[in-house]
């Protein structure tokens, strides 16, 4: 049963990587084959490529969010745990969950310095 839940893991993080790997290869395409040489208002960024900055905004955002909600639910658990054994450590406990949620304003921030560039 173990090895099937593995196996399963290994192919589906394999599936997002070869997504990865695709968008990376048709998001470097879109400057060769840019027909402007000019840039939207200065900053480097052609109307061409706006929407990939969406999708990459996007994709920011949304990864930091996914990871620490799974983060969130792995600390949460131990912690509930740890603090029904030892209710003294309730405030060390919530300290790592809010650490844990850190990794969605990290998300935030690069969507916004990219959005930034649009």
């Amino acid at each position: 049963m173990e090895k099937r839940m593995l196996k399963k893991k290994i192919a589906w993080s394999q599936i997002i990587l070869l997504i990865v790997i695709v968008m990376t290869f048709f998001g470097s395409l879109t400057g060769a084959f840019a027909q402007g040489t000019e840039s939207a208002a200065g900053t480097g960024v052609t109307s061409n490529s706006m929407p990939f900055a969406l999708i990459a905004a996007a994709v920011a955002f949304g990864f930091g969010a996914i990871g620490a909600g799974i983060a969130i639910a792995n600390i949460g658990a131990a912690a509930m745990g740890a603090i029904g054994e030892r209710p003294e450590i309730a405030m060390q406990a919530l300290l790592f969950i809010a650490l844990a949620d850190g990794i969605v304003v990290f998300g935030f921030i690069t969507a916004l310095m990219i959005l930034n560039k649009v």
